[in-house]
């Protein structure tokens, strides 16, 4: 052990000597772990940003949704008769006493928002526009991650009571409220007054055309309380073949012709939930379809939807990223350790008198082989140490100057520390054998 220690301290008393060597000689490092670690910290942050998009359309999201079945007037009674008897088994359709077991019983839902969607007129002084209310809970905004350029949420006491209260989207507010500020102000929809309490932050991407893929048009919506859309637009729990031949036109409110039907009993147009991770996705609506599935005693008048091709651009996602920056990470490093080789094979050309009389006053092949394989690491381990440095101060300058998210994990540090050691281990190793191969007579000849 004693022996080698001798070894490593001829090493370092080489790598001083030689400082404005060693460092050059380092630097294939220093710029290949900062490189690395800056590239990582870029890769991840981007990856973070475009996860949290693909999540805004709804990544997380278990959909359930009504079945409504039209009546067909063409068809007589006997062709019927199976549907007839189908109709007997009474469901109590998708109902907001749905959503609020689900929100209750579940652990793994972390949002969760019924919705109701009604198309009609909103008028505001002389301006008259058509447009789409829906109504949602205060988690809607969350699950969505929609941001309010100003004004409120729905409080409690507003959802409880059905206030007429809305928050309305950035393309609404452009149409009727140019020139005013519109919160506290009062827009009409339908038949009933609603007060301004938000105005929804305007989405830096253009979804509109995309309402058929399940993408929500968040700039040309108006938002009000679920409860608020029950008392005061549309319970179709509560409906009557009178009220609905005659609840449209008194109201100037249209809603999807395929749920404009007699059959139509359920409450809700969607139940949309949350969870937590997408790895609870599969166990959560396993647990969802049981509790549907008894609350409806049996009768499948819903359906349960998640997100599939969302979930395989996510792990595509991941799966880039990692090969990507992986490449990136490979190659730098890979550069720097040839030419951390190159330099050692330098070394040991300009250097082969040393070995020669080294080995000439008792010096073995495993000597050479130490202290040429201890500079090659105590480059690689300094140059390291640097290059970690660098890359952090060089992703947090990224971060700031460019306004690009760098996240800098403790993980792509060890990683690329590592790294760097074991690229002087196997690069420094050939020079390293090379030079313990030397002839030591030839060695103390050679000019």
């Amino acid at each position: 052990m004693k022996r080698y220690l001798h070894d490593f301290k001829i090493a370092v008393d080489s790598i001083l000597s030689n400082k404005l060597k060693s460092l050059l000689t380092a630097l294939g490092i220093i710029f290949g772990v900062a490189a690395v670690i800056s590239m990582l910290a870029i890769g991840r942050g981007a990856k973070q940003e475009i996860l949290e998009q693909i999540q805004l359309v709804g990544v997380n999201n278990i959909v359930v949704t009504p079945i409504v079945e039209a009546v067909d007037e063409n068809q007589d009674g006997n062709s019927n008769g199976g549907n007839q008897r189908e109709r007997k088994k009474f469901s109590p359709g998708l109902h907001l006493s749905d959503a609020e077991a689900i929100h209750k019983y579940i652990p793994t839902v972390r949002n969760i928002s019924p919705e109701i969607a009604m198309n009609s007129y909103v008028v505001h002084g002389a301006v008259r526009e058509s447009a789409k209310i829906l109504g949602v809970s205060a988690e809607y905004f969350d699950l969505y991650n929609i941001k309010l350029e100003q004004g409120d949420i729905f409080n409690f006491y507003q959802e409880e009571n059905g206030i007429p209260v809305c928050i309305i989207g950035a393309n609404i507010r452009a149409k009727f409220f140019s020139k005013e500020d519109p919160i506290d102000k009062y827009i009409k929809f339908g038949k009933v007054w609603l007060k301004v309490i938000g105005v929804i932050e305007r989405s830096n991407v253009s979804l509109s055309g995309f309402e058929n893929t399940g993408v929500n048009v968040f700039n040309d919506n108006i938002y009000i309380p679920v409860k608020t859309m029950l008392m005061r637009f549309r319970n179709r729990a509560l409906i009557t073949q009178r009220s609905l031949a005659t609840d449209d036109d008194d109201n100037d409110v249209s809603v999807n012709p395929s749920q404009n039907t007699l059959n139509n009993y359920h409450q809700l147009d969607n139940i949309i939930v949350q969870v937590y991770n997408s790895a609870d996705l599969s166990s959560t609506t396993e647990v969802i379809s049981r509790m549907m599935n008894r609350r409806h005693l049996g009768v499948k008048d819903y359906e349960i939807t998640i997100p599939e091709m969302l979930l395989k651009q996510e792990q595509r996602t991941k799966d880039i990223f990692n090969i990507v920056l992986g490449a990136i990470a490979s190659i730098a490093l890979i550069v720097g350790g040839i030419g951390i080789m190159n330099i050692m094979f330098a070394s040991v050309m300009e250097r082969i008198k040393e070995i020669g009389t080294r080995m000439a006053i008792g010096a073995k092949k495993s000597d050479i082989v130490v202290q040429f394989l201890s500079e090659a690491v105590l480059i690689s381990f300094t140059g390291g140490i640097i290059g970690v440095i660098l890359g952090i101060v060089l992703a947090r300058l990224i971060n700031q100057i460019a306004d690009i998210l760098t996240i800098v994990t403790p993980f792509s540090v060890i990683v690329a520390f590592l790294v760097s050691v074991s690229v002087g281990v196997i690069f420094g190793y050939a020079p390293a054998k090379r030079a313990s191969e030397k002839d030591p007579i030839e060695s103390l000849r050679y000019e």
